[in-house]
Parts: structure tokens; C-alpha cells; sequence
């Protein structure tokens, strides 16, 4: 793992995607630690490469790439990676990923705090400074939570959760010292476990046999 301010040292300019939310953020970032930013309310497959044209950049000229791998919109999770592979397609160059609720739950710095996240089927992403990324059913969600805005949700939120704004010009200003990054030579989105799968056996469909 890594840190944005160490990122930058080595690999500016450094081209950041995220669609985890509902707003897409796209920034570049110079070794300085400046950064140019562009963001959408369009979907994922719109927003992201409409930011990107937005910012009216050379890719060539791109160094890395960062990208969130979630918890978040998986739609929008599998839009970034896929626009961060073909770009790594064109000429090869190193991807770092990061987990959004870390991004958060560093920016708050507040040990008793976790950030949570949908996961479906009753089940919660969530992320504290002590334990960091599990998924847990939502009867584990107790103590101070707070969600990110723009996260979308399917199950009745806690009854306990604020919400805490999902801005990455501010967020990532705040944690470039976090060791937040983590390179991958296969951008795509994040997966507790890997799925798993029945093995199917075909068989020759065949009339029913006649009554004796």
C-alpha cells in the first residue's frame, strides 16, 4: 500500500477516476499535489468519459492511474476499470486502487466511527480505522455509522447513520499521507470473495419414455 503524496513523487501526472457515488469525479493530479477536476451527475458510461474529455488533457501524458475499486455503485465501480484498461491498452502504465469508504473513514480520523456502505441482500459494507473492510449483516451495525452521500441503498438504512459528504478534492487533500493505494495489474471491481460455481453436467434432452 501507498500513499497519494508518494504516488505523485513517482508517477504524476496521475489521472483519478470515481463512479462509486452518484456524482462521477475524475481529477488530475500533478506532482505538486495540485489537481484539475472535473465531475458528472450523468451515469457511468456517460459521466466518466465526458469528465475526461472535460479536462482537456493529453493522455499520453498520463503516467498512472487511480481508480475506486468500492464498495460502492458496481455499475459504476466496472465503468472506471474498464476506462482505466483501455487507456492502460493505448500504453501501458501502472493502476492503483482504493477502497472509497477508507478514503472516508481516514478523512474523519475517528476511531469510534464507521463508514458504511450497502452490500445488498441484507447484508452492509462496512469500514473502521480498528477492523477495516468487512461485510457483516445489518444487526452488526451498531455505534456511530455515517454513509456517504450519493451512496445508493436498497435495504432500510440504521437507524443511527448520518450522512458525511463523498467530495474527493477535499477527502484526498486530507488522507495524501494514508497508505490508501494499492497497484493492480487487473483494474476491476472489489470483491470480498471470488465467486463460486456449480458445476453443470449437459444432458441430450430426450422425450419422456412411453407409459408401459
Amino acid at each position: 500500500m501507498t500513499s497519494l503524496r508518494q504516488l505523485l513523487g513517482t508517477h504524476a501526472p496521475l489521472l483519478l477516476i470515481d463512479a462509486a457515488s452518484a456524482r462521477v469525479q475524475v481529477g488530475l493530479f500533478e506532482a505538486d499535489g495540485t489537481a484539475r477536476w472535473q465531475t458528472s451527475e450523468e451515469e457511468a458510461g456517460v459521466g466518466v468519459f465526458c469528465s475526461i474529455e472535460a479536462l482537456d488533457l493529453d493522455l499520453a501524458t498520463v503516467r498512472a492511474f487511480a481508480f475506486c475499486e468500492g464498495p460502492g455503485s458496481v455499475l459504476g465501480v466496472r465503468t472506471t476499470a474498464m476506462a482505466v484498461r483501455a487507456c492502460q491498452a493505448l500504453a501501458a502504465r501502472p493502476a492503483f486502487a482504493y477502497c472509497s469508504l477508507a478514503v472516508v473513514a481516514h478523512a474523519l480520523g475517528q476511531r469510534d466511527t464507521t463508514v458504511i456502505a450497502d452490500a445488498r441482500r441484507e447484508l452492509w459494507h462496512r469500514y473502521s480505522l480498528e477492523a477495516g473492510l468487512r461485510r457483516v449483516p445489518a444487526t452488526e451495525l451498531v455505534g456511530k455509522l455515517v454513509m456517504p452521500d450519493g451512496f445508493r441503498h436498497w435495504s432500510p438504512l440504521p437507524a443511527n447513520v448520518d450522512r458525511t459528504p463523498y467530495l474527493l478534492a477535499d477527502l484526498l487533500a486530507r488522507t495524501a499521507k494514508a497508505d490508501l493505494f494499492r497497484e493492480t495489474d487487473a483494474p476491476d471491481a472489489f470483491l470480498h470473495e471470488e465467486p463460486s460455481y456449480a458445476t453443470w453436467m449437459p444432458q441430450i434432452h430426450r422425450a419422456p419414455a412411453p407409459a408401459p
